[in-house]
């Protein structure tokens, strides 16, 4: 079974006969204990063109030490990365299936080989606090680096390491192992006063696999001169990369991880709708229609998951008296075949070919934006003519949805005005770092529209699932009295929400926050 860990670190670089200054200084270090040694033998994987390394993932498997076996670190933040560690397993084995489909939206199918050994001689330090806790340990590490070459097996590792130059060098790590952010920012000054320099590298890895060719960055500053194709094609990298961030958390279902996901999925996909002229839409048709499909199977997992809490209010809020039969346990059963299959759909879906085929199409698009006759227009001009065109389609369908008769009309005609909503809050929030507060507020505005309507769609699929729970339970010689209660408790919500939404989109259609889009 994997275990898991949140390290947050700081990495510097020392020459070989810089001294260390005295670390009990630190506020809040009643001691430092050590140092204690250990030797660390560690062999890196990744693909053969370093994908792991360019998305700053490090694989490895490691002997030696006090927590030896597999390891892989995931970015969490600057400064921070989740690490999974599962046991060594034999030398020269292949990566557990269970890392390498963690890694499934960098590496695509591509193998992992091992690239590069690395040994390490380690004095660790613990800083102590007032009652014997730790707060952090400082790794004094001198390490020796060798690539391995593509015709060395990796079990010849020691052959690597005879006959390729190795790369030595030393480097300081201090890690928080109950301390927080202060003890880190103060051992940092302490530091850095002493003549150490922080390591511009984040990984050992690349030390002895050189530098890598610069990633794809956004300018340091994006103004409303900037043209319209380098805002939305900053926007469109940031929410891709987004959704492969977001891909190992939702393969080990990780809370809230799908819901997050589908939202990637949905920015990106509503992007390239509601700003068509921006980037060529003929040329993004196909891989919007592939982002619907992704949308879609992640979708299907949350209303799985928002249906089977509602579920679990409508029990807890039902007097026991009231909950005749079996309630509880075909509720839950239900919730949990429910979400059970929607997952298994979701996981099947990140390991198909089609999954790592749109991820490519995403690639290849953020790298080349395919410019719209509004790309070098700039921002200031051409995107709020792309946010008032998803406004007037909210309107154009919030109109229809108050003026066609109450019932199943009404309520497929408000989801089809709350999918427009969400298009233009995306349009607008893509857009706010740029053109700043009137499209801040337009889509804050739009924002709560769409929850309400959100909201209401879900009473009128939970109305359809206590009717499904109720015909079941009464086909299986239950009462369905309970579910009867639910359903009525949804239609009136669904009645109550209704007028809610008339009150949200009139605020929201007022001129105030409409006054910018032209």
């Amino acid at each position: 079974m994997a275990v898991t860990e949140t390290e947050t670190e700081t990495k510097y670089e020392a020459g070989p006969g810089t001294a260390l200054p005295r670390l009990d200084t630190l506020p809040n270090v009643a001691a430092a204990r050590g140092p204690d040694e250990q030797q660390l033998v560690a062999e890196y994987y990744d693909t053969a063109d370093l994908r792991l390394l360019d998305a700053g993932i490090t694989l490895r498997r490691r002997t030696g030490g006090g927590d030896a076996g597999w390891h892989l670190k995931l970015p969490v933040a600057p400064g921070s990365r989740e690490e999974i560690r599962l046991p060594p397993g034999r030398a020269g084995g292949r990566v557990p299936a269970e890392l390498a489909d963690l890694v499934g939206a960098r590496t695509r199918g591509a193998p992992l080989v091992p690239v590069a050994a690395i040994t390490t001689l380690r004095r660790v330090t613990t800083l102590v606090g007032q009652h014997g806790e730790s707060l952090a340990e400082v790794a004094d590490d001198s390490v020796r680096a060798v690539p391995l070459l593509p015709e060395v097996p990796a079990k010849d590792t020691a052959l690597a390491q005879d006959t390729v130059p190795a790369t030595e060098w030393r480097e300081i790590e201090v890690e928080l192992t109950g301390g927080d952010s202060a003890l880190l920012a103060a051992a940092d000054n302490l530091l850095r006063d002493s003549g150490l320099q922080r390591s511009a590298r984040s990984a050992k890895l690349e030390h002895v696999l050189g530098e890598r060719p610069p990633r794809p960055a956004s300018p340091a500053e994006l103004t409303p001169s900037a043209s319209a194709g380098v805002v939305i094609g900053s926007y469109l990298r940031s929410q891709a990369e987004q959704l492969k961030w977001l891909d190992p958390k939702v393969r080990r279902a990780e809370p809230d991880s799908v819901h997050q996901m589908r939202v990637a999925s949905r920015r990106l996909r509503g992007a390239l709708r509601s700003f068509g002229a921006v980037v060529s839409r003929p040329q993004t048709d196909h891989v919007a229609a592939e982002l619907k499909w992704l949308g879609g199977v992640l979708g299907e997992a949350r209303d799985a998951e928002v249906q089977a809490e509602r579920l679990d209010e409508q029990v807890r809020q039902t007097d026991a008296q009231e909950l005749l039969g079996p309630v509880q346990a075909r509720v839950q059963a239900h919730g949990a075949m429910a979400r059970a299959a929607s997952l298994t759909a979701v996981s099947a879906a990140l390991k198909s070919e089609r999954y790592y085929a749109l991820l490519d199409e995403l690639d290849e698009l953020t790298a080349d934006l395919p410019a719209g006759p509004a790309a070098r227009e700039s921002a200031r001009q051409a995107l709020p003519a792309a946010v008032a065109r998803s406004y007037r389609k909210t309107r154009r369908r919030m109109r229809t949805a108050l003026k066609v008769p109450a019932g199943a009309p009404r309520e497929a005609a408000l989801h089809d005005a709350r999918k427009a909503a969400k298009q233009a809050r995306y349009a607008a929030e893509a857009v706010a770092p740029v053109l700043g507060r009137d499209a801040a507020r337009f889509g804050n505005r739009m924002k709560k529209l769409q929850t309400v309507l959100g909201d209401h769609q879900d009473t009128v699929v939970g109305r359809q699932l206590a009717r499904r729970l109720g015909v079941a339970a009464q086909q299986a010689g239950e009462s369905a009295f309970s579910y009867g209660l639910f359903y009525g408790r949804d239609a009136c919500e669904g009645a109550r929400l209704q007028a809610k939404a008339a009150n949200a989109w009139r605020e929201a259609s007022r001129a105030r926050y409409r006054h910018w889009l032209r």
